[in-house]
């Protein structure tokens, strides 16, 4: 019998006997009988093609068994339209990269890995919280490899220019900071701002910072009711005394648009915030860990660091929300057990976390998480360990209800619990209700 590499045993005990279609894909991953290749895998993504290219290539020298894995990049305002097409033609991927907040939506086009192959507890013990979308309850709709945690950008001299040696740990820091840090011409109109909340429109992950003052507030977005349906949560439900932590969390967004507000730092005819924040304009800014290098690129020599987003004062616990990437294996591929047994292989910790550190996005592997990491790795690790994310039916129309909700309150067309209400209904609509 061949003898199993430690790279190997530790997949088996990470992910146990994998059976597909009453296949065991973990023979295809430890060789013995098989061929020295699981066959011609190809994954589609919209992630950087080169840090792909690098670690596949060092990844097949050290496993021959990947030696035909090959990954290819898409354009992400095209990728879904164009997956739809490939799938429906026989011509799509084997792999594709999946958000998080797509799984539910795009669970019909995988090959749902059952629990058989991956256990709901092993998948839980591996893979950070903010994971769980994947999880069906038939199976795993794809399996975790990347985690980009939302993160507070702070330019350090605007606020030290407004008094300010730290960024804000808490949000009702902010209505302070807003009032030393933003500036005003002789006109009224903003020429630096504190922070862009508020509007929707030109506030970059607008939806994301708003669902996470939401989790915060301990509020959901989406739950499951007593018949297993997924269900809206935005609103109490009638007759319910439960304290509305929607309507605390828009209340609070929308203030700093409102110019009757003190932390009125932030408009509609302002440019859209990321770029804002790039040219030195904005003190503070909510982004992705990914977008890091890109505000690097944009203004080399701007000043700024990296801060945990904000928490509520009296909340006992962190929490913070991420995207997530996982490898969903195709519905229509050509070998779906060569597939799941090449996800397997790519996301282990070897694989797994070099492709991490090459794209600068951390592993969605809590083991890789927990080791120590130099520089912003550190930081982003921690980030990823503490967020949490939340069941989306459709991520394109679940914008539009809270680019509604936000709207309707800034403009006075609603009150806050009516744009709140209104967005329950819209939600309920989405899923079928």
């Amino acid at each position: 019998m061949k003898k199993l590499s430690m790279f190997q045993l530790s997949l088996l005990i990470t992910f146990g006997a994998l059976a597909i279609a009453g296949v065991l894909i973990f023979s295809l991953a430890v060789g013995g009988a098989q061929s020295n290749s699981i066959g011609a895998v190809k994954i589609w993504g919209t992630l950087d093609p080169a840090a792909f290219a690098v670690v596949l290539r060092q990844a097949a020298e050290d496993n021959p068994q990947l030696s035909q894995v090959t990954y290819e990049k898409k354009d992400p305002a095209t990728f879904d339209a164009e997956l739809v097409s490939a799938l429906a033609s026989g011509t799509g991927p084997d792999l594709f990269l999946m958000r998080q907040d797509y799984a539910l939506k795009d669970a019909g086009k995988t090959s749902v890995i059952p629990f058989s192959a991956l256990s709901k507890a092993q998948f839980e013990n591996t893979f950070v919280e903010a994971a769980s979308p994947f999880l069906a309850q038939n199976g795993v709709i794809a399996v975790p490899i990347f985690v980009d945690p939302l993160i507070l950008y702070w330019n350090k001299d605007m606020l030290a220019s407004a008094g300010y040696a730290q960024p804000p740990r808490y949000w009702d820091e902010l209505y302070q900071i807003a009032q030393k840090a933003t500036k005003r011409d002789d006109s009224g109109t903003i020429t630096k701002s504190a922070i862009a909340l508020g509007e929707y429109k030109n506030v970059t992950n607008a939806k994301d910072i708003l669902a996470t003052l939401i989790l915060q507030a301990g509020g959901e977005i989406t739950a499951y009711d007593n018949a297993g349906r997924l269900t809206p949560a935005l609103a109490p439900r009638v007759g319910s005394s439960a304290a509305q932590p929607t309507a605390s969390a828009l209340r609070f967004f929308t203030e700093f648009a409102d110019p009757s507000k003190d932390g009125f730092s932030w408009n509609r005819s302002l440019p859209e915030s990321q770029k804002e924040f790039a040219t030195g304009d904005l003190a503070l800014y909510v982004g992705y860990a990914s977008e890091a290098p890109l505000i690097t690129r944009m203004n080399p020599n701007l000043n700024f660091g990296l801060a945990p987003i904000p928490q509520i004062r009296t909340s006992a616990n962190a929490l913070s929300t991420a995207r997530v990437w996982g490898l969903a294996a195709s519905r229509a591929g050509a070998n779906p057990s060569a597939a799941i047994t090449a996800a397997f292989l790519l996301v282990s910790a070897d694989t797994g976390g070099a492709l991490s550190e090459a794209l600068g996005i951390p592993s969605a592997r809590r083991d890789i998480l927990n080791k120590r990491a130099q520089g912003n790795d550190e930081f982003f690790n921690k980030q990823a360990i503490l967020a949490h994310s939340w069941l989306d039916p459709d991520p394109a129309k679940t914008a539009e209800v809270f680019r509604a909700m936000i709207e309707n309150t800034t403009s006075g067309a609603m009150l806050v619990a009516e744009a709140v209400q209104r967005g329950d209904q819209e939600l309920a609509r989405i899923l079928g209700l």
